[in-house]
């Protein structure tokens, strides 16, 4: 995923996204120590203070693990909450689909659009590891 410095999400909520799927994908496994903020922010050429939000908001929501003077490391149960948090938006999503069918929507644009979402974000291939030199990729 490329940042999208033109899109309504901040840059901060992009990169919280692309740690998670990198989580849910395997790419990071509970335990996997993330790379540093300083790390991160050289190689995403991003100001350290959002990537220091990105991680704060990772911290929140229990998916990474900050060690003092050791790192931060994705939490054992990251791949849990991640898919929590998922769920809930599914009850939102039920509520969307309730009131476009209330307004006549009809059903084949409401069902292309989910696809099209899910092709975007590469669901149906196989995950694919990010090049270690792209966009903060694992660094071994």
């Amino acid at each position: 995923m490329a940042w999208n410095l033109d899109s309504d999400r901040p840059i901060y909520t992009q990169i919280v996204e692309k740690i998670q799927m990198q989580i849910v994908s395997g790419f990071y496994h509970p335990g996997d120590k993330l790379p540093s903020v300083r790390e991160l922010a050289l190689d995403l050429a991003i100001n350290p203070n959002t990537i220091q939000k990105s991680y704060a908001e990772l911290i929140r929501r229990g998916v990474i693990i900050p060690s003092p003077g050791s790192g931060t490391y994705v939490a054992p149960e990251a791949k849990a909450r991640i898919r929590e948090a998922a769920a809930e938006k599914l009850s939102r999503l039920e509520e969307l689909v309730a009131d476009l069918a209330m307004a006549d929507m009809p059903k084949g644009d409401v069902l292309a659009t989910v696809c099209a979402v899910y092709a975007r974000a590469g669901k149906g291939n196989a995950p694919e590891k990010p090049d270690p030199t792209q966009e903060g990729g694992k660094q071994s």
